[in-house]
């Protein structure tokens, strides 16, 4: 909606339905590895790079039957936003930081218009679905200590 593109244009990941032959490391180490990641504070998209980079785990859920969320659900390791929220909300902080300095930037205004009205679009799906709690309410302020 607020992009320059013109459509969805990308690869899409090729259908596994079994583990790869090249593939050495047993489940049980797989989720041992990403309950290891989570602790030390990765996200989720970041839990699946480290594991496809440095271990060659093309799909969390093709090894283990089951995605890094529901491992992370299970131990009861669980972030306080979803990342897609948090990221986005690291943006609208950074952005009003900057406005802070440079009043007159109306590209970054703009920006942050863009961003915030995609924070509130997800927030509500959010809502719908249950991840977050019904009274919560977006505020630049109060966003900044739940990213801390």
């Amino acid at each position: 909606m607020h992009s320059r593109k013109k459509g969805k244009s990308d690869s899409t990941r090729p259908a596994r339905l079994e583990k790869p032959s090249w593939l050495t490391i047993s489940a049980e180490q797989i989720e041992d590895l990403v309950i290891k990641l989570a602790r030390k504070g990765n996200s989720k998209s970041m839990i699946g790079t480290i594991l496809r980079d440095g271990f060659g785990v093309p799909l969390v859920k093709i090894v283990t039957g089951r995605k890094i969320n529901q491992i992370l659900e299970e131990a009861k390791i669980e972030e306080d936003l979803p990342e897609d929220l948090r990221n986005l909300a690291k943006k609208a902080v950074n952005l009003r930081k900057h406005l802070e300095t440079n009043k007159k930037d109306l590209d970054s205004r703009k920006g942050l218009q863009r961003t915030e009205s995609k924070i509130y679009r997800l927030i509500k799906y959010y809502k719908k679905k249950g991840v977050l709690p019904q009274d919560f309410k977006y505020s630049p302020e109060d966003i900044k200590t739940l990213l801390i």
